[in-house]
């Protein structure tokens, strides 16, 4: 490969054969939706054989790291001009989703300039684009700046261990970035995610004493305890502020001023500056005329980064041990995690993905967690960035063969922005 000066701009060759190379791209990503990867069960093992096929096509050495047979991760390594390694990460599966109510084949199907198909912008399009780069590579002859490397996992709809957590056991990620091909933009409003919020996932669970429904009076409403457990959990953590690190205030900033145009300024602002309580399910009685003995809630709470889920749990425990017939039963939780503003990966991610939307790239935090929160926690800064569309998840998801180019384009360059970033680059 033609090696190129540490810190040079992208060479046109380079952005020249992403573009030229988007048709390939959209039948790279049909090909990809082709294979049912719907997690429950997630079995993908047959689309790893498929995309490991088209990396040794390029000359490209991979490697696998499995746990389950049926869930492989897939890994791919480009050296460059320097061992500093960018990370591309992506997953093989879906959620599941029924045939019957789409206008459009879920296995992929090209209708103008859209390609249909579950899994088009969560994640396959994504995927289909970072073949593209290394194809783009490859093809051109061009040595990147720094190592590549491209880890396409299995498991990540249902958070599975033999999904990215296998692969971090392994030891076989020495990354210094990490750009995750999650969707982060939507039509004309593009973002880059470069946090994500903490957990508590508790069970609540309460007991009363049984009675004839006609006769409530003789019985304790095991239900009724438990959503009143649940109304002061809400009422005392739900409506106290967040005291946020001055550090995290900037994000938070940008944050809301990207999501009030969906959902108001103030209820974008609530979304940070506030826990999030969510009554996600309960379950208590046998019958309508009984009054019921037991009774169980789970609860979801979220919290901005920079919060300690720990202090925060504890008053939570607290709270329910002073409520008549309440106990949790169940918890997990996580802690948020963050990148700086100010960071090498995020200034570079957003300079490359200016350069190719010509639009405000807002630098934001994500409302939930998810591998981003484990590649973090195990020492790779890391961000997601993906032009896509609003159906993630949904009935006749799609994405535009313009969000295929675009993505490719901004990782594509990202590692030329990466390597001006450091010492002895271009802005040394």
């Amino acid at each position: 490969m033609t090696a190129g000066m540490a810190g040079d701009r992208p060479p046109a060759r380079l952005t020249d054969a992403v573009v030229d190379g988007v048709e390939a791209t959209v039948e790279r990503v049909l090909d990809l939706l082709s294979f049912d990867t719907a997690n429950p069960p997630g079995e993908t093992a047959r689309l790893a054989d498929a995309v490991e096929s088209q990396f040794e096509s390029l000359g490209i050495e991979t490697e696998r790291v499995v746990a389950d047979p049926a869930k492989p991760n897939l890994l791919a390594t480009m050296p460059g001009e320097s061992d500093r390694t960018l990370l591309y990460n992506g997953h093989f599966d879906t959620v599941p989703y029924d045939a019957a109510r789409w206008s459009h084949d879920p296995l992929g199907e090209r209708v103008g300039d859209r390609i249909y198909g579950r899994g088009a912008t969560d994640m396959k399009g994504a995927l289909a684009a970072m073949l593209g780069v290394a194809t783009a590579y490859v093809e051109t002859g061009t040595t990147p700046p720094v190592t590549l490397q491209f880890a396409f996992v299995s498991d990540e709809e249902v958070a599975g261990e033999p999904g990215i957590p296998t692969l971090l056991d392994s030891d076989r990620l020495d990354a210094d970035w990490c750009v995750l091909g999650e969707t982060t933009c939507d039509g004309d409003r593009h973002s880059v995610t470069v946090a994500d919020k903490g957990s508590v996932w508790l069970t609540l669970a309460a007991d009363g004493t049984a009675a004839h429904g006609s006769r409530p009076v003789l019985g304790e409403n095991a239900i009724d305890r438990l959503y009143e457990a649940v109304e002061r959990i809400r009422r005392e953590f739900g409506t106290q502020r967040l005291e946020l690190d001055p550090e995290i205030e900037p994000l938070v900033a940008e944050s809301v001023e990207y999501y009030a145009p969906i959902m108001g300024e103030t209820v974008a602002r609530e979304l940070f500056e506030y826990p999030t309580i969510n009554l996600g399910t309960i379950e208590g009685g046998d019958s309508v005329n009984s009054v019921p003995a037991s009774a169980t809630a789970r609860l979801d709470i979220r919290l901005t980064a920079g919060i300690q889920t720990r202090d925060v749990l504890r008053r939570i425990r607290d709270c329910a041990a002073d409520c008549d017939g309440i106990r949790i039963d169940d918890v997990s939780w996580s802690v948020g995690t963050h990148e700086s503003l100010e960071s090498p990966l995020v200034g570079a991610v957003t300079e490359s993905a200016t350069a190719v939307t010509e639009d405000r790239i807002y630098r934001r935090s994500a409302t939930g967690g998810g591998d981003a929160k484990k590649l973090r926690n195990a020492g790779i800064p890391t961000v997601e960035f993906g032009i896509g569309t609003d159906t993630v998840h949904a009935v006749d998801e799609y994405t535009t063969v313009d969000a295929l180019q675009d993505n490719a384009l901004v990782y594509a360059t990202l590692p030329y922005h990466l390597d001006a970033e450091q010492p002895g680059g271009s802005r040394d």
